[in-house]
């Protein structure tokens, strides 16, 4: 019997993941099929049941999702005991454990970029399900300042009590910073605007939108407009994609050219 393999969210139409991972699948011969799957808030609990009752072998989460998913699982690991988020979902000697591959994958996406970090100020837009991943990234990268802005200042205030470190800051104001991330789900509709002053801001900064559909938002076309590097989510999704796959299917699937082109919109 095939193994069945899902990714949740809410919304979920943009999700590339089924086309990556069902890629994957076929090139390494395994028995196994990956879907996608709109979810309500009630349906976490039978969800996870599905899993103990191995009629679904795997979960990948996405917002909003990330953190609500913790108090159904056994157990985390330590990427996601540390974030409280967790994108990957699998069952161990009858435990349903919470990983978190964002971390990682953040990481090494920005790594590739090879983008100096070390002693940088980054700014994140955004206090959602991601955004702890990309700090504790960030932080192994050696960022020497992390601030964050979001819509909501309660949930910016919410984070920095597990991220003293970090400094909150109004959302729409931006300072003096290298790195600014979007870590919204701003720029998943195509009229979808972030608005700070790219005019002012963009000049040799670097831009990484978290979002891969579409490839560039307007956060990234404003930067570029105005001089600014940009780099879209795609690598990190690829890199997060790749791990759970591992954890999964004991395979570590290759992120070469023809992974990456299987992605262009």
């Amino acid at each position: 019997m095939k193994k069945k393999f899902l990714v949740i969210g809410n919304p979920i139409d943009h999700s590339l993941s089924p086309k990556l991972h069902n890629y994957w699948i076929k090139k390494y011969r395994i028995d196994a099929v990956y879907e996608k799957k709109l979810l309500n808030n009630n349906e976490i609990e039978g969800l996870i049941s599905n899993i103990r009752e191995e009629k679904i072998h795997g979960i990948n989460i996405t917002v909003p999702f990330k953190k609500m998913v913790i108090p159904f699982l056994d157990k985390l690991s330590t990427e996601a005991e540390i974030s409280q988020s967790v994108n990957t979902i699998y069952k161990e000697d009858n435990k349903i454990i919470g990983d978190n591959t964002d971390i990682e994958g953040f990481k090494l996406s920005l790594e590739k970029t090879e983008l100096e970090t070390k002693n940088k100020k980054a700014l994140i837009l955004g206090a959602g399900g991601v955004v702890p991943s990309i700090i504790i990234a960030l932080k192994k990268m050696q960022v020497e300042k992390i601030y964050l802005s979001n819509r909501t200042e309660l949930k910016a205030i919410e984070l920095k009590k597990n991220f003293p470190e970090i400094e909150t800051i109004k959302w729409g104001e931006t300072l003096d910073f290298d790195i600014i991330i979007n870590a919204t789900s701003i720029g998943l509709k195509e009229e979808d605007e972030i608005n700070i002053n790219y005019k002012q801001i963009s000049k040799n900064k670097f831009f990484y939108d978290i979002i891969y559909n579409p490839p560039e938002t307007n956060f990234l076309k404003n930067a570029k407009k105005y001089g600014g590097t940009i780099k879209n989510g795609k690598m990190m999704f690829i890199y997060q994609a790749q791990k759970a796959f591992f954890i999964w299917h004991k395979v570590v699937p290759k992120a070469d050219n023809e992974t990456i082109n299987l992605l262009d919109i």
